[in-house]
């Protein structure tokens, strides 16, 4: 999709064949007071990890729209005119750059002045199929692996070879989160004690949760885990785990002969039990994989969206699932 080429003509069309109001720019930065969905804040979430601190940051003074729908997967959306329509629209729009290419063009073209990168509200790292596990391959075999991720396709963060996936550790969203909060306390000031006091309660809940996880994988017969989707380089290295991606930050990737055959041998010499795969991607490599190492297999959901598959109705359920799931595949103690 021709996302530039759909801004100007195809967006326009389609919101006037709706009914919209067409608003400048500057409208689109308007005060809740001024204008939004019944006097609410109007944000905009790129996917749910953005809706999820929209919604509990922003509570009864938000009414936020998600550009992602559940069960799609992010990374692959392609925005229709209404939605590229609606962005303009927007009093704050809350993405991640380096997970959509068709948002963060889109975005790029709106013009709205309370836009939120979370990518810039913590520090992104670089995380490459196998990073941060050496087994004897040395330094030489960890840049293979990031040379691999980018031949791939892998390299989705906002800067060459950063991964985007920082939801995934408590303590870098709740970095996030403070500074979402900041962000609507500037766009509807009339609220801003209230947006503080919510985001004060998702930093505790965050903090929380990070206390679980650092307790439940204190003591692990393993430390080593291998999923389909390598999403989990930010909580890998905040719990001293190491991560080993069948291909790389892209779910649906395949992998090469080789780098099955080396995990199979990582399996062995870690004594991994598990493959993890993704509710919102094809189960197949992880299963073959699984079957012919002899091992078994499970979800670890990247939280990329919630679905009736999901293993929670939101972000904290979700990842004490995931808390349990590797509590159960590492031999926590």
């Amino acid at each position: 999709m021709n996302v530039r080429r759909l801004i100007p003509t195809t967006a326009l069309a389609g919101a006037v064949a709706l009914g919209l109001v067409s608003l400048s720019a500057c409208a689109g930065t308007s005060d809740a007071a001024d204008g939004g969905k019944g006097g609410k804040l109007d944000v905009v979430a790129s996917f749910y990890p953005m809706q999820y601190l929209a919604e509990q940051i922003g509570g009864g003074h938000v009414a936020v729209e998600t550009l992602t729908k559940p069960g799609v997967e992010p990374h692959d959306l392609e925005l229709k005119p209404k939605q590229i329509g609606s962005l303009g629209e927007a009093d704050v729009i809350l993405y991640l750059k380096g997970i959509q290419p068709a948002v963060d063009e889109a975005i790029a073209q709106a013009g709205v002045k309370n836009t939120v990168d979370a990518a810039t509200l913590t520090k992104l790292e670089a995380h490459g199929t196998s990073a941060g596990h050496d087994h004897g391959h040395g330094e030489e075999g960890h840049e293979h692996a990031d040379e691999h991720a980018a031949e791939e396709g892998h390299d989705h963060g906002s800067e060459a070879g950063t991964d985007p996936h920082v939801w995934l550790d408590p303590v870098k969203y709740a970095e996030v989160a403070k500074g979402v909060g900041s962000a609507f306390q500037k766009a509807d000031p009339d609220h801003a004690a209230d947006y503080k006091k919510n985001t004060d309660a998702l930093v505790k809940k965050l903090g929380d949760l990070n206390t679980e996880f650092e307790t439940g994988l204190k003591n692990t017969a393993t430390r080593t885990f291998i999923t389909t989707h390598s999403a989990f380089g930010y909580l890998a290295e905040r719990y001293h785990l190491e991560q080993e991606g069948i291909a790389g930050v892209d779910p649906e990737s395949e992998p090469s002969p080789a780098r099955i055959k080396e995990l199979q041998e990582i399996a062995a010499k870690d004594k991994v039990s598990t493959v993890f795969f993704e509710t919102l991607a094809s189960d197949r490599t992880a299963k073959t994989l699984a079957g012919d190492t002899g091992l078994k297999t499970d979800v670890l959901d990247p939280l990329e969206g919630i679905t009736d598959k999901s293993r929670g109705s939101d972000y904290i359920e979700v990842m004490r699932s995931n808390l349990t799931a590797l509590k159960k595949a590492l031999g926590a103690k």
